[in-house]
């Protein structure tokens, strides 16, 4: 068989929510997947008896790794139900990259004849876990038994600062540096944390305002909510928030960390689950699956910053979002022009930000959609899962005549692990088929990262920065990314005083670029202080 004739496309797509909170209601991630795959098959448009053929030919299964329940082999579970027997058998790594990466991958087996149907899917039930807990009902009635203390479950809510042996904790990535407690040491790590370094010194880069800054989140978040609001499966659908809700700071959208409220942050505790079958044009035709059910794979690229946030280049771009944006496009024979539809992950404000800043397109007002879903804080944080949805939407949208291509941009980690593939309604129109590698390295290295001082003292100045803030709305803890003078070289820091984290807080002066002083105090953290305030060190 040529190529040609093993061209991937989208067959068929199937998304499920679930909105109780019940405890008995509660529906654990295989359920919600095996409802979605299910979804999935009857959406190719085939015949009961052809639909359950196309299933047994399944060879290839991917699952997204959940949050809500650490199964040690969630694939052969689901292959087990559906009474299938596929070759591959494969649970992803974390990460909110993961569903592109495992499509890109799905579609290049296809074209290479490697494989004949792919089965990508993925579910999370925290809404349904954190009911359950409240209720002090877990394991929750009924959820596959777990062979580890379910008190062990991932918290969706952060990630270990430091590595852990606990089982069914995530362990993140070996460090990419010789300062792996860094982070710890300084009690930053978290994503609420680290993406508000992005968004400060993506503003200071812009000569943002602080005021404008938030003003353009509010906007873009306000759009995506009223995306959100008429889609069937997003957790907010039938009601959105306000740009005024969004961007004001009240008890009910409290400051998580500078210059995030909570109605700018993911929301994960969510019910849903996603599935995506890809097959050949050739396997589609000879199985009767209709044209107009047919969605093109056209390309994909990916790529990762390194683990440890400091040590990346700059805060105000991600080398990893803009080359798998620009590698996707062009091994998909496109130009950023040819792209009808987008959806960016929008874990937070700056996600979408970097991807319209390097694609120099508008965040709010554009022309072009750059969110299907809604986002991850109206949508519904969905786990790992979130860009799932947005393949199977995209393909809803592209079948519906709404665009002719779309990209999808799926982000994971801290601004760390980047995915993009391409979808069309017609076939590539270079006639080439689907990239047989991903044209990307696994890791971005021929960047310029400045040297990094564990141990910091002297005249420095803030590169970018965040603050911490309390439940009851009050500062806790500033985080600075900082450089000395004498040498450039990069540190991590807290403040050193209550008088410099009232200033990191302020609303009307821009901490970025000011100077200070830093020392090493005896419990090894890194402490900051304003330059009128070095006394205090």
């Amino acid at each position: 068989m040529s190529r040609s004739g093993l061209t991937p496309v989208v067959v068929g797509v199937g998304d499920v929510v679930n909105r109780s909170k019940k405890v008995e209601d509660a529906i654990e991630p295989l359920e919600l997947i095996l409802q979605s795959i299910t979804i999935a098959l009857k959406d190719t448009g085939l015949s009961d008896s052809a639909a359950s053929t196309l299933r047994s030919q399944i060879d290839s299964l991917d699952i997204v790794k959940s949050w809500t329940w650490p199964y040690p082999d969630l694939p052969s579970l689901v292959a087990k139900r559906l009474a299938i027997k596929p070759n591959r058998r494969h649970y992803s790594e974390h990460g909110g990259n993961q569903p592109g990466k495992l499509f890109d991958d799905a579609a290049r087996r296809i074209s290479l004849g490697e494989t004949k149907v792919a089965l990508v899917s993925g579910g999370e039930a925290l809404a349904s876990l954190t009911a359950c807990a409240a209720a002090k009902r877990l394991p929750p009635p009924g959820w596959t038994p777990l062979t580890e203390d379910v008190n062990s479950v991932f918290s969706p809510t952060s990630r270990e600062l430091a590595p852990s042996a606990l089982p069914g904790k995530w362990t993140p990535p070996r460090s990419d540096s010789d300062l792996a407690d860094l982070g710890a040491t300084h009690s930053i790590g978290n994503p609420i944390q680290v993406y508000p370094l992005y968004e400060n010194a993506l503003r200071a880069h812009r000569n943002q305002s602080i005021a404008d800054n938030h003003k353009e989140s509010a906007l873009m978040y306000a759009e995506f909510a009223k995306v959100a609001e008429e889609n069937l499966y997003a957790w907010t659908y039938g009601s959105a928030e306000t740009a005024e809700s969004i961007g004001t700071v009240a008890k009910r959208n409290r400051m998580i960390c500078l210059p995030y409220p909570l109605l700018m942050n993911a929301f994960n505790t969510i019910n849903l689950a996603g599935a995506c079958i890809l097959t050949s044009t050739d396997h589609a035709r000879e199985l009767g699956i209709p044209s107009d059910r047919w969605i093109y794979a056209l390309g994909g690229a990916g790529t990762r910053d390194s683990n440890d946030f400091w040590e990346r280049p700059e805060y105000w771009w991600s080398p990893a979002i803009s080359r798998s944006i620009d590698a996707g496009l062009e091994v998909s024979g496109l130009e950023k022009e040819d792209i009808d539809l987008y959806d960016f992950y929008s874990c937070f404000p700056v996600v979408p930000k970097l991807a319209c800043e390097h694609l120099k397109i508008p965040s709010s007002n554009g022309a072009k959609p750059i969110t299907l879903l809604g986002g991850l804080t109206s949508f519904g944080g969905a786990g790992n899962n979130y860009s799932m949805h947005a393949i199977t939407e995209m393909v809803r949208q592209l079948r519906q005549g709404k665009g002719r291509n779309g990209l999808v941009l799926a982000n994971g980690g801290v601004v760390t692990y980047q995915a993009v593939v391409c979808l069309s309604s017609s076939p590539r129109r270079d006639g080439l088929p689907y990239p047989t590698a991903n044209p990307l390295p696994p890791v971005v290295t021929d960047v310029q990262v400045p040297e990094v001082d564990e141990n910091a003292e002297g005249d420095s100045f803030i590169e970018t920065y965040t603050v911490e803030f309390n439940r009851d709305g009050s500062p806790l803890r500033g985080h600075i990314v900082g450089r000395l003078k004498s040498n450039g070289h990069r540190f991590l820091a807290n403040h050193a005083d209550e008088n410099t984290l009232s200033q990191l807080c302020s609303q009307d002066v821009e901490p970025i670029g000011r100077n200070g002083r830093v020392k090493t105090a005896s419990d090894g953290r890194n402490l900051f202080a304003f330059v009128g305030d070095m006394a205090r060190l």
